[in-house]
């Protein structure tokens, strides 16, 4: 699937987006994807630049992660992995009468369960993530 490399992951996204502007058919990920980028109108620009955006470096928010924690999230969520996300995810939409809203909420958990695990040099605990997510409800 995908590879630890920054421009690999790109090129897929690129690539993506460029299927779906040309109508061309594509692998159930590239749609996964391309319905992340149909949410974030902000991003088509940047992707309809890959020449200009591959090799960016993003000072603050960097919408190529962003993109991709919502690709994560809804994994998690569509696998119920881990164990109860998917019925917080529910509650939490049912809350904010938005999916998208309730998506943004769970990726800042997401982000920082993540910097914990990174900064600890440690897997990221379910357990932690779970109240983390629990609290937005």
């Amino acid at each position: 699937m995908f590879s630890s490399n920054r421009s690999e992951l790109r090129k897929f996204f690129f690539d993506a987006w460029n299927k779906h502007l040309n109508s061309l058919p594509t692998e159930p990920l590239e749609k996964q994807i391309i319905e992340i980028f149909l949410d974030h109108p902000e991003y088509h620009t940047l992707l309809m630049q890959p020449d200009h955006f591959q090799e960016q470096e993003f000072a603050n928010e960097n919408p190529f992660l962003h993109l991709s924690l919502h690709l994560a999230l809804r994994e998690q969520i569509n696998t119920n992995r881990p164990d109860g996300i998917k019925k917080i995810y529910q509650q939490l939409c049912h809350k904010l009468q938005d999916n998208l809203a309730a998506e943004h909420s769970m990726i800042t958990m997401l982000e920082n369960i993540l910097w914990e695990a990174q900064k600890n040099h440690a897997m990221p605990n379910e357990e932690v993530y779970l109240e983390y997510l629990q609290k937005l409800i």
